[in-house]
């Protein structure tokens, strides 16, 4: 199954990916300038399917669209999903949205014996982390067994000192005095690993569930709201 993967939880990350083939990852690019993800975006998707395939995204025999739908800020998000939904739309593909944080707990969960739980936490900015704790899924997939979450480093820092626990992600390399980090691991997502995640879960999903999925996972209250009363 041939897979455009997006992920824009952290500047852009772009992969296609193809569980046929003998190297999977058919091309990967990313750009990890938070501040522009709209205007890179597309031309990271265009970049990655022409190194891959050498031709128009129309003719590149993509099979469905995997996105991260965060957490993370809401420019980011809503940069990489309405990008998703809309190749979707134009290829009549199938769109199914995956947690950033699954991605880089999969990636790390892919180095560690497959019974090691593990705690992965994200910048979220503000002095605060996005975090969430897993197991593994079979050889391609994660069980999120608690979050994923948002608050200061202090509130997360006992449960991820759980004897045995596997740390990992930018977020706890931002706070040592909080979290004990094991180095070693992958600390950003990578798109491409969404496209393992997809093909897993697209196989157990029907198409009337996947629209569900990619609604942003914001976790923090949006910074502008409408005024309580009238004044």
């Amino acid at each position: 199954m041939r897979i455009l993967c997006i992920d824009t939880s952290l500047g852009a990350s772009v992969a296609l990916w193809d569980s046929e083939a003998k190297t999977q990852v058919l091309a990967s690019h990313s750009n990890q300038d938070s501040r522009s993800h709209a205007e890179h975006l597309s031309e990271l998707v265009s970049e990655v399917v022409q190194e891959a395939c050498g031709c128009a995204l129309a003719k590149a025999g993509i099979e469905a669209v995997a996105v991260g739908r965060g957490p993370a800020p809401f420019t980011g998000l809503r940069a990489g999903l309405v990008t998703a939904r809309t190749i979707g739309f134009a290829l009549q593909v199938p769109v199914i949205g995956i947690s950033s944080l699954d991605a880089l707990a999969r990636a790390v969960l892919d180095l560690v014996p497959p019974t090691q739980e593990v705690f992965v936490a994200t910048d979220a900015r503000r002095k605060e982390v996005y975090c969430a704790e897993y197991r593994a899924d079979g050889p391609d997939d994660v069980c999120c067994l608690w979050g994923p979450e948002v608050g200061r480093p202090a509130v997360f820092a006992n449960r991820a000192a759980k004897p045995g626990l596997i740390v990992a992600g930018a977020g706890a390399a931002l706070y040592p005095q909080e979290f004990a980090l094991n180095p070693g691991f992958p600390t950003e997502v990578e798109a491409a690993v969404l496209g393992r995640i997809a093909q897993t879960r697209l196989a157990r999903k029907s198409v009337d569930e996947l629209p569900d999925t990619i609604s942003p996972l914001y976790l923090r209250r949006p910074d502008v709201q409408p005024p309580s009363q009238v004044k």
